[in-house]
Parts: C-alpha cells; sequence; structure tokens
C-alpha cells in the first residue's frame, strides 16, 4: 500500500492558488511568476523588465526568499511597492503565502504583480500561486544541459529567458542544444536571449509580456 502524502497538501494548494487568480483577475492585476536558480539574475532582469514597463503599467514585486529582505530592498529603492516572504527554509512560494502578500498590496492601484520565486529549479514546479504566467531564467554560466536535468520546470514555461547572454563566448554552452532542449519540452515556449546588466535583449522579452497582459484585459 502506499500513500500520496503530496495530495492532500497539492489540493489545499490549488484551491488557494484559484481564489489568487480570482481576487487578481477581479482587480485587473496580471501576475507573471519568476523562477530560477540562484544567482540566475532574477531580481536584476525583474529590475529591468521595471524600468522598462514602469511608464505604462502600475507595478509591484513579491518577492520570495528563505531569509533576508535584500532583494525587496533593491526593489524598493527603485519607487516600487515590494513585499518580502520569507519562507523559513521552504524551497518555494505557495499560494496561501502569496495571498497574504496580496493582502499588503492595492491591488485597485495596480496593473501588475511581478513574484519572485524561490531560487530553485525543482521545488516550485507543482505548485500554482494563481498566476497568469510562469517565466523560467537560465543564466548562460550554468550550462545548456539544465532542460534536460529539471525538465517539469522548462515544460510548464510560457517564456524562457536566456541571461548574461553576453558571456556566451566564455562558456562551453551549447545553444543550438539548448534550444532543441526547450523546443522538445515545449515548443510554443519563446526563448529570449538577454543580458540584463547591460539592457540587451530586455526589449524584445518586456514586449512578450506587455504583450500578455494586453490580450489578457482583452479577454476579461
Amino acid at each position: 500500500m502506499e500513500i500520496d502524502l503530496s495530495r492532500p497538501i497539492l489540493a489545499r494548494n490549488e484551491g488557494l492558488a484559484r481564489k489568487n487568480r480570482e481576487r487578481l483577475a477581479a482587480a485587473g492585476v496580471f501576475a507573471v511568476d519568476i523562477l530560477a536558480s540562484p544567482g540566475a539574475g532574477k531580481t536584476t532582469t525583474i529590475l529591468a523588465t521595471i524600468e522598462r514597463l514602469r511608464d505604462r503599467y502600475r507595478i509591484a514585486v513579491i518577492e520570495g526568499d528563505i531569509a533576508s529582505r535584500v532583494d525587496a530592498e533593491k526593489v524598493a529603492s527603485h519607487g516600487i511597492p515590494a513585499v518580502q516572504i520569507n519562507t523559513g527554509g521552504a524551497c518555494h512560494l505557495e499560494a496561501d503565502m502569496v495571498g497574504r502578500a496580496l493582502d499588503a498590496l492595492p491591488l485597485d492601484g495596480l496593473d501588475l504583480v511581478i513574484i519572485e520565486n524561490v531560487g530553485n529549479l525543482v521545488c516550485p514546479t507543482e505548485f500554482d500561486l494563481g498566476q497568469d504566467a510562469r517565466v523560467v531564467i537560465l543564466s548562460v554560466p550554468e550550462g545548456h544541459d539544465k532542460p534536460l536535468k529539471y525538465p517539469a520546470i522548462f515544460a510548464l514555461a510560457d517564456a524562457v529567458v536566456l541571461n548574461k547572454y553576453d558571456t556566451l563566448p566564455v562558456f562551453d554552452f551549447d545553444e543550438g542544444e539548448f534550444r532543441e532542449s526547450v523546443a522538445r519540452l515545449n515548443g510554443a515556449a519563446p526563448i529570449f536571449p538577454v543580458s540584463a546588466t547591460k539592457g540587451d535583449g530586455v526589449a524584445d522579452w518586456v514586449e512578450w509580456l506587455a504583450g500578455r497582459i494586453e490580450a489578457a484585459r482583452t479577454t476579461t
């Protein structure tokens, strides 16, 4: 006999994620969940995204981390509302955590909520947060084989950002193999080569996100 203890946890999470999604939709807010390994450049990419979109959309950020307020403070220093979630050891965010963070945000005055999940390519995969889109960031130094090692998260992604693209000549990163691996797992997900620190490629990624935001508005 086998007892799957994950089922009641995931079922509860799915119910809370549905409530988050309904709440965000009622307020006209688009939510994007950003997933990546530690050091991939999540916060840097988020800040570059904010700079491109802040004149078009009212933005807030939910920061997930095991400990510290470093990333939330970085975002807040740019004049963007930020809520920090410290998971106390948990390797992913869950829908109830995000729901409590939404309580602290002025949803009626927002258009976009960016959720920076805990740095991990495994744990966050099965936990729906109520987001409208999931985006995976991979940095060139991590290697082109990551979609093969962590297929589930790439299979669920709505888009993939290949960050630190300017370092491509320095590392043994086979871009063709990377793209083929992602395409086999998820042929619908676009890949955006980006250097978040320099701003290269950010415009294409941002326009894709803006397109998703506008498309969501036409269906509500």
